[in-house]
């Protein structure tokens, strides 16, 4: 009866906290985390080789690093890796000390695979097309094992994971909204014709996040 009566008592805001989330997570052990996180990262760095090899932009912070790599003669990695870094202190009050180090050891991982690739995939066409579909969806699929085993890729993906936890919105849709805001800007650097291409793209990873990332199931941090 008292634990009848302890559970009447629960008030409607104290479900679905970070406690009860938390109790959710632990069906992952340390080991499937990590591999998950390899596998997202993996899974997103070669989306992103893709979106290069056929002049593509992207959105979020990932966007603002190929950008910023078409327009200067700083690699990719070296750029995104950089620029993830002041979010890291905004991160570290909100979304808890756990959630940064993964997503600090994401960003790093991706930083170096995407330096790498080059070496080992030769490609010497990609269509748009191919590119912005497939491109795509690996993206979404690998922000998603990320966002489910307590990472992200940082900068923007941060702001949208506290803007989850906090206010219950749609991580997906959120991060489509200042993607595209990012994607207008790569009108400067590439074509139109390229820059629609990115936009379907855009669109089909974040519908991915959109339908699979809801709030009251797995929950992006720790």
């Amino acid at each position: 009866m008292q634990k009848d009566n302890a559970a009447e008592n629960k008030k409607p805001h104290e479900t679905g906290t970070r406690a009860d989330f938390g109790s959710q997570r632990s069906r992952h052990s340390l080991a499937e985390d990590i591999f998950a996180i390899l596998v997202g990262v993996a899974l997103v760095s070669f989306g992103v080789f893709l979106y290069q090899q056929a002049g593509l932009v992207l959105g979020g912070l990932a966007g603002v690093a190929l950008i910023l790599n078409y327009l200067t003669p700083f690699e990719f990695g070296a750029i995104f890796f950089a620029i993830n870094l002041p979010f890291y202190l905004f991160g570290i009050g909100s979304l808890g000390w756990r959630y940064i180090l993964r997503t600090f050891c994401a960003v790093t991982a991706m930083s170096v695979i995407t330096r790498l690739l080059p070496a080992g995939v030769d490609m010497s066409f990609v269509h748009p097309l191919v590119a912005s579909m497939m491109g795509g969806a690996m993206i979404g699929l690998g922000l998603l094992a990320l966002f489910r085993h307590g990472a992200g890729l940082g900068g923007v993906n941060i702001l949208v994971a506290f803007l989850q936890e906090r206010f219950g919105l749609r991580a997906g849709y959120v991060q489509l909204g200042i993607d595209l805001l990012i994607l207008a800007s790569g009108a400067f650097v590439v074509s139109l014709g390229q820059l629609a291409w990115s936009v379907g793209g855009a669109v089909v990873f974040n519908m991915i996040l959109g339908i699979n990332h809801k709030p009251g199931r797995y929950m992006a941090f720790s």
